[in-house]
């Protein structure tokens, strides 16, 4: 098992220091979580919240997840970093892929580009993008960050966009793992498709549903033998049998955070703390997983 940092919506100056003590502390990555706007006004319920509410984002700073991805792997030699998600098909796809495999190579392969849809209607409207037909239009993002990724000359046309051949340069050495977030029937069918899927939490017992419908989706995309990676946030039980139990089911990463991330407050948790916190759970449970 791999355990990665969570820590998110927290004040800009922690993020360098956190992401160097998870490396010295022997953590094996860190996510990466995706904003881009808060909205004055909106009637959109968010998925992972018990009442759809989403005040908890209202005044919460979001570094840009590339730039903050990048400055973090200034930052180490060995940790790795996994977007956790970016709304991909809000961005346009070329732009998206020339980001992702050039902080790929700048990284010596330590970036996982996790990608999904975005909840809300209004980060497509700010951005000038269809609400509809959303999840076609991901699937054409994915080809082309995949394509593009090969550092091959590739053309693109699909409904949505059109390329002419053109290729990238640099790209990684090793293919950009492509993992996908989100909950939905849909969502479990386009991650069997890729290189990993990044379940987001939920009700207690409900990672185990998620996970048996995944599984079913990879056996029939005959998928099932291939390489991949589950990450699972919002655990809760890190002993030695919820490790396995979670081991058992296909998980290979787990993140961990030591604060409500859904609280409304603003973080005020001292950096100090945080480091203590990280460093008791590194010595009970990540050196004797």
């Amino acid at each position: 098992m791999k355990f990665h940092y969570g820590e998110s919506m927290t004040a800009i100056d922690n993020y360098l220091p956190l992401a160097k003590a998870a490396e010295e502390m022997g953590y094996d990555g860190f996510l990466i979580p995706d904003s881009l706007i808060y909205p004055k006004a909106s009637d959109t319920a968010y998925s992972y919240t018990e009442d759809g509410g989403r005040s908890f984002l209202e005044n919460k700073a979001f570094v840009e997840s590339f730039i903050l991805a990048a400055a973090m792997v200034g930052a180490t030699t060995r940790l790795e970093f996994t977007t956790n998600v970016v709304k991909l098909p809000v961005r346009p796809p070329l732009y998206s892929a020339k980001l992702a495999t050039s902080l790929a190579a700048l990284s010596h392969n330590r970036f996982n580009f996790g990608v999904g849809l975005s909840v809300w209607p209004e980060d497509y409207a700010v951005m000038g993008v269809p609400w509809e037909k959303r999840g076609k239009r991901m699937d054409e993002c994915i080809a082309i960050v995949k394509g593009l990724g090969t550092g091959d000359y590739f053309e693109f046309h699909g409904e949505f966009f059109d390329l002419p051949p053109v290729k990238l340069n640099p790209v990684p050495s090793k293919p950009l793992p492509i993992l996908i977030g989100g909950h939905s029937d849909q969502a479990l069918k386009r991650a069997a498709l890729h290189d990993g899927f990044l379940y987001a939490g939920g009700p207690p017992g409900e990672i185990w549903d998620v996970l048996e419908k995944l599984h079913g989706f990879r056996r029939a995309a005959g998928t099932q033998d291939k390489a991949y990676r589950i990450f699972a946030s919002g655990v809760t039980d890190y002993s030695p049998e919820s490790i396995a139990r979670h081991a058992e089911a296909g998980v290979t990463d787990m993140s961990v955070v030591f604060r409500n991330l859904y609280a409304v407050e603003e973080d005020a948790q001292p950096l100090a703390e945080k480091l203590d916190l990280m460093k008791a759970f590194a010595d009970n449970v990540i050196a004797k997983a």
